[in-house]
């Protein structure tokens, strides 16, 4: 279990440091935030991609031998990560980590799935939640003292170590046999491969390239269109089209990139549903927070450490306690208490949050929207995990990974689009009915790219203009109104879709976790997916 953990550990604080680390890289490579925003969507597009792939490697060569290889992978890219001289190769760094840990999220489920049963494997997937909680407090502690008193690269040496450490460990997890006859769906690995990057690439580029005209920075236009929207229409056609090869695979017998089986029933694509919201709602909190203190406020790595550790140390308990609960209340009464807390949450965060995010109410938001956050990916997790036989574990894993990191990077991609958008549309406003900054100094400033910037930042660009003093001061008293009144309409649309979301929990089973319901089959098993030797009998 601890070897299990510490893998969900590096990935997870490899991501978990890239927030913390925004303001150090973007003076250490002279980029906007949006590009170490580019990098967490890169990561997450590896993962979402390319996880089904990864599912069906653990199935034909092993758990333990995959887990193994693709932390040495992570290791390597760890390094390139540390000693990366330039914006580019670092994005290029976490899409090998993505690339690695496609097939380590498969591997954690199916070794769970291989050593626990029952209450023990509740409890092993309640720890492994825990495990990726934890891991974001250990980023946000360590990432924010290191990058504060020495910068920001030590914080991803010491996932070099970490990954060695792993490395060894794996060799004392107990041998699993690969199943040869799994074979591998090469147009499906294409189709949802295609279908993932076309939808995380629209979302990401929504507000720089356009919601409906291309914008300028747009790299192409379509008749005047902005690329972004058809990227996410022809990702959701690809997704369809996933879905339809995949019926007709599994119809003639042959094994599919992802066994449908664990999405067979309304009660698990409702989990599948509320996890992508959850998720996502969790990664635009991550971005929102950290970017608004570090590149807003011009605090330190550090002061978002302490700012965020509520929030994490809230998960990690829920994650770890929410099992608790699980002989007491069914999947769906959970499922709707934790999305109503996370909208309360939000919406309390929307009316309490000023300048200054060590106030206490600002704290107490950000611990219910935790307890919500870990107690829902807990027991989705959970959902999934109990309702498919041990053989679908890394079919259960995969579907976790595309569905999570697609999510996460929708949830950054959409939080940098909507505070962004917000931002400007605020700025505009106030610029137009604002008699002390003519339209002379205006013209002074880039308007036609307006983005997150410190108070420092915009008065030197300000002094560079004929702009007077007072007027210097009017247009940072101009942007201080507009990023926060932009934060506090991001975090009511936020609780709304955290509202919205109770329509997909109230779907989830009405029985406990482990439960199966005596008038529900068992899913059919394919005979290529029997281990070597066993005969697998159709029911």
């Amino acid at each position: 279990m601890i070897t299990i953990a510490l893998g969900q550990i590096l990935m997870s604080f490899n991501v978990a440091s890239l927030p913390v680390a925004l303001g150090g890289m973007v003076k250490s490579f002279n980029v906007p935030p949006t590009t170490v925003a580019t990098a967490i969507v890169m990561y997450s597009m590896a993962v979402a991609g390319l996880v089904m792939l990864g599912a069906k490697l653990n199935q034909r060569y092993g758990a333990p031998r995959v887990f193994r290889a693709v932390v040495l992978v992570f290791g390597v890219a760890q390094v390139l990560m540390t000693f990366s001289p330039t914006a580019t190769l670092m994005i290029a760094a976490q899409g090998i980590c993505g690339m690695a840990g496609a097939a380590l999220v498969p591997s954690l489920v199916a070794l769970i799935a291989n050593e626990y049963r029952g209450r023990q494997q509740a409890t092993a997937l309640g720890a492994l939640g825990s495990a990726r909680a934890a891991a974001g407090v250990a980023a946000f502690l360590i990432g924010g003292i290191l990058g504060t008193y020495i910068g920001w690269r030590p914080v991803f040496g010491i996932l070099i170590v970490l990954s060695a450490l792993v490395f060894m460990l794996s060799f004392r997890l107990k041998p699993e046999p690969g199943r040869p006859g799994v074979a591998i769906d090469a147009v499906g690995v294409v189709l949802a491969a295609a279908a993932v990057l076309l939808l995380s690439f629209g979302f990401n580029n929504l507000n720089r390239w356009g919601l409906g005209l291309a914008l300028p920075g747009a790299p192409f236009s379509l008749l005047g269109l902005s690329p972004a929207p058809v990227m996410i229409v022809l990702g959701l056609a690809f997704g369809q089209l996933f879905l339809s090869w995949t019926h007709r695979r599994q119809a003639a017998g042959r094994t599919p990139l992802l066994a449908l089986e664990v999405i067979d029933s309304a009660e698990e694509r409702a989990a599948v549903y509320a996890m992508f919201a959850v998720v996502a709602l969790e990664a635009a909190l991550n971005f929102s927070v950290p970017l608004y203190i570090q590149i807003v406020q011009g605090r330190t790595p550090l002061a978002t450490a302490v700012a965020m550790l509520p929030f994490n140390l809230s998960v990690f308990f829920a994650a770890l306690l929410i099992i608790r609960l699980y002989d007491r209340l069914t999947p769906r009464q959970i499922g709707r208490a934790g999305f109503v807390l996370c909208s309360v949450a939000l919406l309390w965060l929307a009316f309490v949050v000023h300048n200054d995010w060590s106030e206490l109410p600002v704290l107490i938001g950000l611990v219910l929207f935790g307890i919500g956050q870990g107690s829902l990916v807990t027991l989705l997790f959970n959902v999934l995990v109990t309702a498919s036989p041990k053989d679908l574990a890394g079919d259960v894993g995969s579907l976790r990974g595309t569905t999570n990191n697609l999510a996460a990077a929708v949830g950054t991609a959409v939080a940098g689009a909507l505070l962004v958008g917000l931002l400007s549309t605020a700025i505009l406003r106030s610029l137009a009915e604002n008699p002390l900054l003519p339209p002379a100094i205006q013209s002074q400033v880039d308007l036609d790219n307006i983005t997150f910037v410190s108070n420092d930042r915009l008065r030197t660009v300000m002094e560079g203009t004929n702009a007077t003093p007072e007027q210097v001061e009017e247009a940072i008293r101009v942007n201080v109104e507009a990023r926060l009144r932009a934060l506090k309409i991001g975090f009511l649309i936020m609780a709304a879709l955290a509202l919205l979301s109770i329509i997909p929990a109230g779907r989830l089973p009405p029985y406990r976790p482990g439960e199966i319901p005596s008038d529900r089959p068992e899913p059919a098993r394919r005979p290529e997916d029997a281990p070597a030797g066993v005969i697998a009998k159709p029911v």
